[in-house]
Parts: C-alpha cells; sequence; structure tokens
C-alpha cells in the first residue's frame, strides 16, 4: 500500500446493501482507510446491513446515509463491494444504477469486486473496456461487451475491477493508485 497520507483529505463512497462479501467490504474499508481516506456507506435503507461470510450471515455494517441522497460532488471515488447477494439486489435499483452512471460522468474512479461488475453491466459501463471479476459472471463481462482479463486488478480509464477476496490487496492498492492519480489530473 502506498503511504498512510496518500490519501488525506479525499472522501470515498461504498456501495452495498444485505449480502456483501464480508472481506470485500471490509478489507477496503481498513486499507483506504489506513491510506488516509474519510469512507462513508450508502445503502437503499438507513439501518445496518449484514455481510455474507463463507456459508452464513456476516457482520453488519452501519449505514452512513441513503444511495438517493448522495451527491456525487462529495466523494472522490466509488467501491462496489461482491457477494453475489449484494450486487444482484442492487443492480435493479435505480438510484444505484443511475448513481454509478453519476460517479462515471464526473470522471470520478469506480471500483468493483467480485459479482459488483454485473453493476458496471447494468450501468453501461462494460462495453469497450477492459475488465475481470468472478468466474461465474465472466460471460456476463464478455457478452456486455468488455474485454475479459482474467488478472487480479484491472484499470481501464478509470474503472478498476478485480475477481476475488484473494485479489483484495491487488484491488486496495488500485484504488489508492488511481484517486490519487485523479488528484493529479484535476
Amino acid at each position: 500500500m502506498p503511504n498512510a497520507a496518500s490519501l488525506t483529505g479525499r472522501q470515498i463512497l461504498i456501495m452495498a446493501t444485505d449480502g456483501f462479501e464480508q472481506s470485500e467490504l471490509e478489507v477496503p474499508l481498513k486499507q483506504l482507510k489506513d491510506a488516509g481516506a474519510d469512507i462513508s456507506i450508502a445503502s437503499l435503507r438507513t439501518d445496518d446491513i449484514r455481510g455474507w461470510d463463507g456459508s452464513d450471515w456476516g457482520n453488519k455494517v452501519a449505514v452512513d446515509r441513503l444511495i438517493k441522497d448522495v451527491d456525487v460532488e462529495d466523494y472522490d471515488a466509488l467501491v462496489l463491494p461482491g457477494g453475489q447477494i449484494n450486487p444482484d439486489l442492487l443492480r435493479v435499483e435505480d438510484a444505484a444504477i443511475d448513481l454509478i452512471r453519476a460517479f462515471a460522468k464526473a470522471g470520478k474512479p469506480i471500483a468493483a469486486i467480485c459479482h459488483a461488475p454485473w453493476l458496471l453491466i447494468e450501468a453501461g459501463l462494460a462495453e469497450g473496456r477492459r475488465m475481470t471479476g468472478y468466474k461465474s459472471i465472466r460471460t456476463d463481462i464478455g457478452n456486455a461487451g468488455a474485454k475479459l482479463l482474467d488478472e487480479a486488478v484491472v484499470v481501464d480509464r478509470g474503472i478498476i475491477t478485480s475477481r476475488c477476496p484473494d485479489d483484495l490487496d491487488a484491488f486496495c492498492a488500485a484504488i489508492v493508485e488511481t484517486v490519487v492519480d485523479s488528484r493529479v489530473a484535476t
């Protein structure tokens, strides 16, 4: 990871709902905080959301705001944890897809891991990009017009994708690097 001050003053939003892959929210939350970022959690409701950990429900995470109330201008990047349940629930919610599109339109980094590239597909952001994702959604990624790569992390024009929890360190490092680079570009 880059030095602890590399994201100082940066605001990062994690969007999730029940069924997020436990490690895919908790590890970026910790590593991005350790890099100096301020993190907010947005969801479909204001009460705690619960992760999925292995074969059962995991830890609860406090929600800071509703997805529909997020102002993209308040944030420097968006992180989308995977898990099978979480992105499947979010991809049918207009507010969630609209928020992803707003981050993309604003040119702000968006990071999606595991099954979360489903959200990028639904938002119309896959076509013509290099991407990766969990093995069970790779056909979906290809069918959406992306060039599919089997790599720990793929960064293409501000969109960061990773395959699974084994790739979390590379995923988090790419988020930090992309956010720092976007600061330089602005």
